[in-house]
């Protein structure tokens, strides 16, 4: 079965994108905002694909603050988790921000919030988790 890690701060995004993934793509689903937990989770193979929200308010690593954009960089410069898909989630939906906040990170997918459509939600997830490179869904 394929194991999403969702990394967000809000219990409400969580509890959303959790339901979604686990009612209707079959999905196990862990979480975690704790920067050294997330890469543990990645480093053991743990998890399939990661969901990670771009804004993060709490996650620190090493005395620092980190976002998502600086958690995927980790994961990206890491041999043992850089082939792990990661797909953003943010609310930072403006023209450009999509090409931008992949190209700083490194991550293989995007995904404006609020997500309104779940089936290509859970399309794109189940691509990348798959190993399909680049999913021609941008939602």
């Amino acid at each position: 079965m394929t194991t999403v890690l969702i990394v967000e701060d809000d219990p409400m995004n969580f509890r959303v994108f959790s339901k979604i993934l686990t009612k209707r793509g079959g999905f196990t689903v862990k979480g975690s905002e704790n920067v050294a937990e997330v890469l543990d989770l990645a480093r053991s193979k743990a998890v399939d694909v990661i969901l990670m929200d771009v804004s993060l308010s709490r996650s620190h690593y090493q005395g620092k603050a980190y976002n998502g954009i600086q958690i995927t960089q980790l994961l990206k410069q890491d041999p043992t988790t850089a082939s792990l898909p990661v797909i953003l989630v943010t609310a930072h939906a403006m023209a450009g921000d999509r090409e931008s906040l992949l190209a700083e990170s490194g991550a293989e997918g995007y995904i404006a919030k609020p997500v309104v459509d779940h089936q290509a939600f859970v399309q794109q997830i189940q691509a990348m988790a798959g190993g399909i490179e680049n999913p021609s869904l941008e939602i």
